[in-house]
């Protein structure tokens, strides 16, 4: 024991001499600048009364000891669940799209593809007259892999030159490849690969569970982002850099085909619709089924978001570095407005019969068995006898919200000409909700939805003209690319 102790205080002399260099600028060593290693000398640690006030406080309250006895054996959520919300939600819903099943991405983070090809499959039924129908949503996942390693490596090869350690290069290395996305890169894969019938290129192992594929993809691109870093330290032309490139990503589509199959160039489509009929359009590429059977004008759709941090002011664009998966294609890009304009356009559209593709916060005040969204939900002040005041602004300054997950709505209850609740069709199979379909109440679509894909037409003029104005850069750790990480 005194030969740790003696350790210790040796350790502490070096952190002490140290200190002085980092304080002064950057770390020699490892280029880390900071100005100490830890709390300052006012800090003060916890003592043996601070503990001994915080538990006669605890003991002191019937209401606290009755909690622990309760929560040690149930389920939190079960205690906090408010039942007066439970019950004061019905199913009814005065605008109502759906007439069909819901989908099932199973064990992986393809909601955004789901939530796209969702919008897109209602056209398609339609036109085909078939009640049920469904595009690959393997097809999309396997293209954006592809797509999304290309990405990662120009990314890296564009931070070359920046040092190890790096917040960027280390963002970069930290989200390798996600299953995650945003609309604007559903639309890039769409227009540049189209779109298959599920049949043509069903789900694989991997692409229901894409955990341990994710794992060696992740595994050949960090070992290639070393390979093209170490290449660039050494003077590598860019053609150097590219060829090298090339050949990580040979690996890369090697692992994406063992895992998902190969991606179809053609295949031979024909249908019995609803009324026994037959159809047959024959030998068809992705590309000619796409064209054929998207009935909406993907180049008129736009993102919102409702951002109300102070720094992003509504009314403005913005993109966030480094987020994106087909280098060259349509960037991502956002257009700040109110929750109530996001609202009002999102009531329009499905007043006027189309679904909306949207991002949110899925996780808090949600009750998944049951399929219920309300700000109200838990009474997680009532357990625990405190109060969580962070507005929606400051649930984004201080990391507590994200965006996480997309799905659709296809219904909303309109009173007053005012929503009321809004009908959801997750991609958590039938299992959830009542039959895959969720309630969103309204108070819940104020203070955890972010992002809708809206047509530029619902956009008032001033919107509109905004449209047009380059789009402010927030760093690639921002949270508005949260839902693609």
């Amino acid at each position: 024991m005194k030969r740790l102790h003696s350790v210790a205080g040796l350790s502490f002399f070096l952190i002490v001499l140290l200190a002085g260099r980092v304080e002064a600028g950057r770390d020699e060593v490892s280029g880390f600048v900071a100005e100490k290693f830890a709390p300052n000398g006012a800090a003060q640690g916890l003592k043996d009364q601070n503990i001994e006030v915080m538990q006669k406080a605890f003991d002191s309250n019937s209401h606290y000891r009755q909690m622990q006895n309760a929560a040690t054996v149930t389920a939190i959520d079960k205690l906090a669940l408010n039942r007066k919300v439970v019950i004061g939600i019905d199913n009814s819903f005065s605008c109502k799209l759906d007439d069909w099943s819901v989908t099932d991405q199973k064990m992986s983070g393809r909601c955004w593809i789901f939530a796209g090809t969702n919008l897109l499959r209602v056209g398609a039924m339609k036109k085909m007259n078939l009640t049920e129908f469904e595009f690959s949503q393997s097809y999309i996942f396997f293209w954006d892999k592809i797509e999304r390693a290309n990405y990662f490596l120009e990314s890296i090869i564009d931070t070359a030159a920046k040092p190890d350690g790096d917040r960027t290069v280390d963002f970069l290395l930290d989200n390798v490849i996600s299953d995650g996305g945003q609309w604007d890169m559903f639309i890039g894969v769409v227009k540049k690969y189209g779109l298959v019938p599920k049949s043509a290129m069903p789900e694989s192992e991997s692409s229901s569970h894409s955990y341990l594929m994710n794992k060696a993809l992740e595994a050949e691109l960090r070992e290639g982002a070393k390979q093209l870093r170490d290449l660039h330290s050494k003077g590598a032309t860019a053609e150097d850099l590219q060829a090298a490139k090339q050949k990580i990503l040979s690996v890369v589509y090697r692992i994406l085909s063992i895992h998902m199959g190969t991606p179809p160039k053609q295949f031979d489509w024909q249908w019995r619709d609803k009324d026994n009929e037959f159809h047959r359009d024959g030998l068809m590429t992705p590309q000619e089924f796409a064209k054929k059977y998207i009935t909406l004008d993907l180049d008129e759709y736009v993102c919102l978001v409702n951002d109300p941090r102070p720094t992003n002011p509504f009314g403005r664009t913005y993109t966030v570095a480094y987020l994106g998966n087909i280098v060259g294609g349509k960037p991502v890009r956002y257009l700040n407005v109110d929750i109530d304009t996001m609202k009002n356009i999102a009531m329009r559209t499905l007043l006027d019969g189309e679904p909306v593709w949207f991002g949110c916060d899925c996780s808090p005040h949600m009750e998944s068995d049951l399929g219920l969204w309300d700000a109200k939900l838990f009474d997680y002040e009532g357990v625990y006898g405190t109060s969580f005041n962070l507005n929606k602004a400051a649930r984004l300054i201080y990391h507590q919200s994200r965006m996480n997950h997309a799905m659709l709505f296809t219904g909303v209850d309109v009173v007053d000409n005012k929503p009321r609740r809004w009908r959801v069709e997750n991609s958590w199979s039938d299992e959830k909700g009542k039959k895959g379909f969720f309630i969103m109440d309204d108070s819940w679509f104020d203070e955890f939805m972010f992002e809708v894909a809206a047509k530029k037409s619902y956009l008032p003029e001033n919107l509109q003209k905004a449209l047009e104005l380059e789009p402010v850069v927030l760093p690639p750790w921002d949270p508005m690319g949260s839902l693609a990480n």
